[in-house]
């Protein structure tokens, strides 16, 4: 072998152990720094995945569970009546979801102390809950009568009337069409649940929360978005 041809021999061997000497260099010590950039970055965008996941989550959690105080219940007096029986005078005031009073407070004597406060109510799906829909994002409550364990529900002292926008929301707002249709409709809707839910309604019934009464404490009645009424003495 002459002496040129040497020489490019052994340059072509210098350059391949060069070459090889790169690629092992890129296999053994940048290839593994990728690798765990990769898995860096994709970790990163799980983890802001599943904390935007969790954030709709809470969101959507905290609609379903909000609640807002819709009546106040002020017991004025309490005494034995002329026939031995407990007769209790209360102050019944609607709310507004900020807990202002709405329109003129009614005072009542009710026979007893056990008293039921009875109500209309349109709860809509909760998709439109969480959702935080304007129209449907939480349930609508129409107060019907009140009365106690000593008379009959149909002798109760009516609230609010039914088949017309209940005070509360009319004193808010203007009420929508769609809003006045569904009190308008409420128990041809109530026995049509397939109409009913072709506008976003899950149910429409009605319910009553009861509790005893007792002298000189303040109860507040409440509304869950999703439609579930309470009542409860004030803290």
């Amino acid at each position: 072998m002459t002496g040129p041809r040497v020489l490019l021999f052994w340059t072509l061997v210098f350059v391949a152990a060069g070459a090889g000497g790169v690629y092992l260099a890129d296999q053994m010590v940048l290839a593994p720094g990728r690798a765990l950039q990769r898995q860096l970055a994709e970790r990163d965008a799980q983890i802001r995945a599943l904390t935007e996941r969790n954030q709709a989550l809470e969101a959507a959690v905290r609609l379903l569970r909000h609640t807002e105080r819709r009546a106040r219940l002020v017991v004025l007096d309490q005494a034995p009546g002329p026939d031995g029986h407990v007769r209790t005078r209360v102050r019944f005031t609607e709310l507004d979801p900020q807990g202002d009073a709405i329109g003129e407070p009614r005072e009542l004597a009710l026979d007893g102390d056990e008293v039921y406060v009875d109500a209309l109510v349109i709860k809509f799906e909760d998709t439109f809950v969480t959702g935080g829909d304007a129209l449907k994002g939480k349930a609508l409550l129409l107060f019907r009568r009140i009365f106690t364990d000593r008379r009959r529900p149909a002798d109760g002292d009516t609230l609010d009337r039914e088949g017309q926008m209940p005070q509360s929301y009319a004193a808010e707002r203007a009420p929508t069409a769609f809003e006045r249709e569904l009190w308008a409709r409420f128990w041809e809707l109530a026995n049509d649940p397939d109409e009913a839910q072709r506008r976003g309604v899950r149910a429409l019934h009605g319910e009553a929360v009861s509790t005893r009464l007792r002298k000189d404490r303040v109860y507040t009645i409440t509304l869950r978005s999703t439609g579930e009424l309470t009542i409860q003495p004030t803290r």
